[in-house]
């Protein structure tokens, strides 16, 4: 079992606010598990979508430079 400062540490590792962490802690004290499970899948959610739109751009940039380097 982990401790509570290993949640709270890997909570902050994993980038999330002040804010869910202390409602995650909160449904994991109260054995609301599930609840707090659900947080975490929304948090990851969360990351992915910024994940795909930072990957969108770096592929636009690509499709730039490969134009251009044609060009030169």
């Amino acid at each position: 079992m982990r401790t509570e400062a290993d949640l709270i540490q890997n909570l902050k590792d994993a980038g999330c606010p002040e804010e869910l962490s202390q409602q995650f802690m909160e449904s994991y004290r109260s054995g609301r598990i599930k609840d707090g499970l659900r947080l975490l899948q929304q948090h990851r959610r969360a990351l992915l979508d910024g994940v795909h739109e930072e990957e969108r751009k770096i592929n636009c940039l690509d499709y730039m430079v490969y134009h251009l380097e044609k060009e030169a």
